[in-house]
C-alpha cells in the first residue's frame, strides 16, 4: 500500500512558488483558497492528487525553486503589488514569479533575496532565529565612542503602525556596532523593526544620510554592482541550508 504524504494547505501552496506561508493563511481565512471545490480551512492537510485553486489559478507541485541576490538601488519599493510603479518585481524581471525575503525601505539600498520558497522565508525572516543582517550606515554627524555604545546596547524607539507612531516604545536588542570613518559605522542586527536603524539614529539626534545592507548571514554584496543581481551560489545556498537547518517555520 502506498502512503500518500500530506502536507498543510500553507506549506503545500507556499512550495509552489505562489507566495510565503502567512499569505496563504490571510487568502484562506479570506475564502480564496479551495481544496476539491471546497473552501479551506486554516490546517486543511492534502496531497499531490487534491485539485487546490488559490484565486481560481491551480496549484502545482514540484516547481524549480529558484534564490536570488539582488543589490537593491535607492528608490526601488520592496512589494510585489505591481501598481507600485517602483516596485522591485518589475524592477528585475524575472521571467518566473519570485518574492521579497524582508525589506528595505525605498531610500535603503543593498541586498535582499528573492526566491519563490515560501518555507525558507519564513525560517530567514522569524526574529526568534537570529541570523545576522550587517549594515554601512553614514549620517549627518561625527560618530562618537558614546554614540556607538548607545547604538549597541539598546534604544527605546517607537515603531509606526499604518502611518501612526505606537505611543508604546520598544527596546532594541543588544548588538554589534563599530565606527567605519568619521560619519558612518557598520551594524550587525538579529532584530527586524521596521526602519529600525533609522528610529535608532533619530531618538539619539542623528539623521541617516546613506544605509547599505552589505550581508545577510553568509552571503555579501561581492559581485553584484547597484541594480544587479545573480542566482545564489551551490556553496552559498549549502551554507544558507545550514543557517536555517535548526529554524523554526511558520506552522
Amino acid at each position: 500500500m502506498v502512503m500518500v504524504e500530506l502536507k498543510r494547505i500553507n506549506k503545500f501552496v507556499s512550495e509552489s512558488g505562489l507566495c510565503s506561508r502567512r499569505e496563504v493563511d490571510r487568502l484562506v481565512a479570506a475564502g480564496k483558497v479551495l481544496i476539491n471545490g471546497d473552501k479551506a480551512e486554516m490546517g486543511s492537510k492534502v496531497s499531490g492528487e487534491d485539485v487546490v485553486l488559490v484565486n481560481g489559478k491551480k496549484i502545482g507541485v514540484g516547481v524549480r525553486k529558484v534564490y536570488l541576490a539582488f543589490n537593491k538601488p535607492v528608490g526601488v519599493t520592496c512589494t510585489t503589488d505591481l501598481r507600485d510603479p517602483d516596485n522591485i518585481i518589475d524592477y528585475i524581471g524575472y521571467t518566473e514569479r519570485i518574492f521579497p525575503i524582508g525589506r528595505l525601505d525605498k531610500m535603503s539600498e543593498g541586498l535582499i533575496f528573492l526566491t519563490n520558497d515560501g518555507d525558507i522565508v519564513n525560517k530567514i525572516l522569524r526574529a526568534g532565529n537570529l541570523h545576522e543582517k550587517e549594515y554601512v550606515v553614514k549620517v549627518d554627524r561625527d560618530v562618537t565612542e558614546a554614540f556607538l555604545k548607545k547604538m549597541g546596547s539598546g534604544i527605546e524607539i517607537f515603531p509606526v503602525l499604518n502611518g501612526i507612531p505606537s505611543k508604546v516604545g520598544v527596546v532594541t536588542e543588544d548588538c554589534k556596532v563599530e565606527k567605519v570613518s568619521k560619519r558612518s559605522f557598520r551594524i550587525v542586527l538579529t532584530q527586524g523593526l521596521n526602519r529600525q536603524i533609522r528610529r535608532m539614529c533619530e531618538a539619539l539626534g542623528f539623521r541617516v544620510l546613506r544605509l547599505e545592507r552589505v550581508r545577510i548571514m553568509g552571503i555579501g554584496l561581492d559581485g553584484i554592482g547597484v541594480g544587479k543581481w545573480r542566482v545564489l551560489s551551490d556553496d552559498e545556498m549549502a551554507g544558507m541550508l545550514r543557517d536555517v537547518a535548526l529554524s523554526s517555520g511558520v506552522v
